[in-house]
């Protein structure tokens, strides 16, 4: 996991062959300004979903990891608390490999809090990037908000 102010992406185009791409669209998209849904940036290598999420407390959110893809996240309208722990030491889920996620039930064996290793807030202008080795709990939120999730194929 990676937590940086949407500036500094650059540092960490080395990550991913994919990534130089991301930090162009970065430099020259203003992602508040793309519709609630899918925008494909490269094939289905690379794309954002924009969503709008709802109040959701810690004792409400789901772990989820992914096999195939990197989430970069990056809120818009309001702060997020994300939670994170590693995907190994998560609960055994069903996978689905249409949306390449693996939820994890918050109540098994136990509840998010006890699950997570870190909680962190992020807020807009920051971004946070979650690897398959990264379980993560995010868009926890008093207030709701409107964020973006940069979809890219792992390597």
């Amino acid at each position: 996991m990676i937590i940086d102010s949407l500036e500094a992406f650059d540092r960490y185009i080395g990550l991913n062959p994919l990534f130089p791409v991301v930090a162009e669209y970065l430099r020259h998209t203003d992602l508040t300004t793309l519709p609630v849904g899918k925008t494909v940036i490269q094939s289905d290598d690379i794309f954002i979903n924009v969503q709008e999420a709802p109040v959701k407390a810690k004792e409400e959110a789901r772990f989820e990891t992914h096999r195939r893809m990197i989430d970069i996240q990056i809120p818009f309208t309001a702060p997020e608390q994300h939670g994170w722990t590693p995907a190994a030491q998560l609960p055994q889920a069903a996978y689905d490999e249409q949306t390449d996620m693996t939820l994890h039930d918050p109540k098994a064996p136990a509840t998010p809090a006890d699950i997570a290793s870190t909680y962190f807030t992020l807020r807009p202008g920051q971004f946070a990037i979650y690897f398959p080795t990264d379980g993560h709990a995010p868009a926890i939120t008093t207030t709701g908000l409107r964020k973006a999730i940069i979809k890219v194929k792992v390597d």
